[in-house]
């Protein structure tokens, strides 16, 4: 019987797109199945030049950008591409998070392969299927248990909770006949659950790997500031309270421990806090759920109001909120009580917001695919325009690269493998063989 083995198919010197299969015997498993926000993607495809919805493994291949893997993709997704159907050769998908380019290519994988995931992932991945114009696909959803052993064939997975910055983020320990892997998904040691994140690194030392996946997002130049979620709070505090007029700001609008601070900020500084009608959909669908923090519910939360923008037709999931909205007027003659959150895709509304010159505007976005702002150019140009100061006020939602080399390091794992980084050669901890996988390749697991 062959030896056990992970093979790469994503995520090898890019930012996401993390797409790894370990197989031993004849079980094989995938771990993550998202797309790559690298800048071979933006050579082909951008904004609303998308592969084709009636052939999307065919135009994705046609550049290399989805791996080639018979036994794996739905027969719809296959439609006239060179890669045959066929039934499925992958035991089972398990997803660490739900961020796109961890999950966003899942609606191409055949339906009779499982896929597991947390409890609080699938509520998001739900929320944003309804709210989103993308999908995930039908599946045999399987919720995870967290540190409960899922066991299939030769292979073990044991799913430990991590902090990152979305809810229900996974780091995976898994058991082979040669020896265990340690995978962490994307994770953090400075948010608001540091103590999950802590508690994967014992589990996973207490191992001895043979293998350590690591992503390394910040590894390499990384000039930014390493803020915690209570330093942002206070920087936002400050913020708040230095200006008598309208304070705007925008975030990822999935980080729900992000929009939760703001929140809070906003109730001390006496302010309402105005959400668009996405985030209020997604607020009350995580409302009360296990696994996400207290949230402000629209309609219940006091302070928590809900911006309509001006549109010819509403959908179905949007009606709800649309009773007591307010409006770009309303945020003109009110702004000196408010704390408005914009997402860049609404910066159109800032010609009917009219805000006062030297208005601070709050950015306090993270980076779920990539430690650089690909839209940074644009965003200057809005807030230049109507003179809008701006305070860059974030806590990432990735380790850094100094404590990832400490990470490692105190794993003591025989092999180390840097992923979801663009800098994989800059990854040098002590104890540890660093390789930097290549793409397709199959790395055996080999025991100490």
């Amino acid at each position: 019987m062959p030896e056990p083995s992970i093979t790469f198919l994503g995520g090898v010197r890019e930012i996401g797109g993390n797409k790894i299969l370990i197989e031993d015997g004849p079980e094989r498993i995938l771990f993550d199945f998202g797309p790559s926000f690298s800048p071979r993607y933006d050579e082909f495809y951008l904004n609303y030049l998308q592969p084709r919805s009636t052939s999307p493994i065919k135009d994705l291949l046609e550049f290399d950008l989805i791996p080639r893997v018979p036994g794996l993709y739905s027969r719809e997704s296959l439609h006239g591409a060179d890669l045959e159907y066929e039934a499925p050769k992958i035991d089972a998908v398990f997803v660490t998070h739900a961020h796109f380019d961890h999950a966003g290519y899942l609606k191409h994988i055949d339906p009779e392969i499982p896929v597991y995931l947390g409890a609080d992932t699938k509520v998001l991945l739900d929320a944003i299927q309804v709210s989103g114009r993308g999908g995930y696909g039908t599946h045999r959803w399987k919720i995870l248990t967290p540190r409960t052993p899922v066991r299939l064939g030769n292979l073990e997975v044991v799913p430990h909770p991590v902090d990152h910055s979305i809810p229900g983020a996974y780091g995976y320990v898994i058991h082979t006949s040669a020896g265990s892997i340690a995978y962490t998904g994307d994770f953090r040691q400075h948010g608001p659950r540091a103590a999950l994140t802590q508690g994967f690194l014992e589990a996973a030392a207490r191992e001895e790997p043979a293998a350590f996946i690591t992503e390394g997002t910040r590894v390499g130049p990384d000039p930014r500031k390493n803020f915690t979620e209570e330093s942002v709070r206070g920087e936002v505090d400050r913020v708040l309270e230095a200006s008598s007029d309208l304070v705007l700001g925008t975030c990822y609008p999935r980080d729900i421990d992000r929009i939760a601070t703001l929140y809070h900020a906003s109730q001390t500084a006496e302010r309402s806090f105005v959400v668009s009608l996405k985030t209020a959909y997604l607020l009350s669908a995580v409302a009360g759920q296990p696994g996400f923090p207290k949230v402000p519910v629209p309609g219940q939360t006091p302070d928590l109001l809900v911006y309509e923008r001006p549109k010819k037709v509403y959908y179905k999931w949007e009606e709800p909120f649309l009773a007591g909205a307010v409006d770009a007027e309303y945020v003109r003659t009110q702004g000196k009580k408010l704390f408005l959150m914009l997402e860049m895709m609404h910066f159109p509304e800032l010609i009917d917001l009219r805000p006062p010159k030297g208005s601070p505007f709050v950015y306090s976005m993270s980076e779920p695919f990539s430690e650089e702002d690909l839209e940074a150019e644009v965003l200057q140009n809005w807030l230049d325009h109507f003179q809008l100061r701006r305070h860059s006020l974030h806590a990432s939602g990735h380790c850094s690269g100094a404590e990832l080399l400490s990470i490692a390091q105190r794993l003591k794992s025989s092999t180390t493998f840097p992923i979801h980084t663009e800098h994989p050669d800059d990854f040098h901890p002590k104890g540890t063989t660093v390789v930097s996988p290549e793409k397709g390749v199959a790395y055996p697991v080999t025991a100490r």
